[in-house]
C-alpha cells in the first residue's frame, strides 16, 4: 500500500488538473478500484495531518494538491501576474521555434503548412520569441529564437532541458 500511495502522490503532484478515480485506475490497472479508493482516502488524511499550507483535496470530481483557502490573500499577490494563454497555433509555432531556432518565418510556415505571420506577432508581443538575426539568403529574412521569458514560463533552466524530438515522438 505504501508504494501505491507514493505512485499516486507522484501522479497527482505532476498533474496540472485534478485526476479522477477513473483516470487513476486507467493509469494503474495493476490495482483494484477498492485499493485505489483506500490509498486515496489514506493520502488525503495523511496530508491533512501534516498541517501544511496545502494538501491533497478532492475537487472537481478528482484529486489534486491545492493550497488551503486561508492562504488565498498571499496567493493572490503571487498570481497578479496574468498567466500567458496561447492558442493551439501559437503553441505549435512556439514549439517549432524552440526546437529549430534560429528559424525564419518561411521555414516555420513550411513546417506548419500555414501562414504564421499573425502568430509570430503574438509570440513577439508576449515576449516568448525575439529576432536573433538575419538569414544569409535572398531577402535576408529575420531569424527567430526563444527568450529568457520562454524559459521561465515553461520552467526550463536552459534550452538543453527541452525534450529531444525523439523523446517527443514516444509520447
Amino acid at each position: 500500500m505504501a508504494e501505491l500511495k507514493r505512485i499516486i502522490e507522484a501522479l497527482l503532484f505532476t498533474a496540472s488538473e485534478p485526476l479522477s478515480l477513473k483516470t487513476i485506475s486507467q493509469l494503474l490497472p495493476e490495482w483494484s478500484i477498492e485499493e485505489l479508493k483506500k490509498a486515496l482516502f489514506e493520502l488525503v488524511e495523511e496530508w491533512r495531518r501534516l498541517n501544511l499550507s496545502f494538501g491533497l483535496q478532492e475537487v472537481g470530481g478528482g484529486y489534486q494538491f491545492r493550497t488551503f483557502p486561508e492562504y488565498s490573500t498571499w496567493i493572490r499577490r503571487l498570481k497578479k501576474v496574468v498567466p500567458i494563454k496561447l492558442s493551439q497555433a501559437a503553441l505549435e509555432t512556439l514549439a517549432v521555434v524552440a526546437w529549430k531556432q534560429p528559424i525564419s518565418r518561411g521555414e516555420i510556415e513550411e513546417i506548419r503548412g500555414v501562414d504564421s505571420g499573425h502568430v509570430l506577432g503574438v509570440l513577439l508581443e508576449k515576449g516568448l520569441i525575439k529576432p536573433v538575426g538575419r538569414k544569409e539568403a535572398p531577402g535576408r529574412p529575420i531569424l527567430y529564437g526563444t527568450t529568457e521569458k520562454f524559459l521561465e514560463v515553461f520552467g526550463l533552466r536552459s534550452l538543453k532541458d527541452l525534450p529531444s524530438l525523439k523523446e517527443l515522438e514516444t509520447l
